[in-house]
């Protein structure tokens, strides 16, 4: 068998070589880097100190107004809301979704 013997690269040739392999070894080391920050920040969101909403249970119980009976429950983001009809006029009741503490009330009346 014969062997294939490729010539020795010229001046240029070496140069750009060493060129390509430059801009390559730049391109990897941003790659890892990129990789890097995302393992990162992704480390951060789930190991932060905060807790997960889903892994504590609270328990609560709330009192309604004499007469209050509930229309309708949702959820809006990081906030529960409930609606209540209280003797003909629209109550909302906004809650915190991970504390379930009260954070707000929209009373709506009819105007004279």
């Amino acid at each position: 068998m014969t062997d294939t013997v490729a010539p020795e690269p010229t001046p240029e040739q070496a140069a750009l070589f060493a060129r390509v392999r430059r801009m390559m070894l730049i391109a990897g080391l941003t790659s890892a880097l990129a990789v890097a920050v995302v393992l990162i920040a992704v480390g951060y969101r789930l190991y932060r100190g905060e807790g997960s909403a889903t892994a504590a249970s609270t328990d609560m119980t709330a009192a309604l107004p004499k007469g209050a009976r509930i229309v309708s429950t949702g959820v809006a983001g990081d906030r529960l809301a409930v609606t209540l009809d209280i003797g003909g006029v629209t109550e909302i009741h906004t809650f915190d979704a991970k504390t379930l503490k009260p954070a707000g009330k929209l009373k709506f009346v009819i105007e004279p």
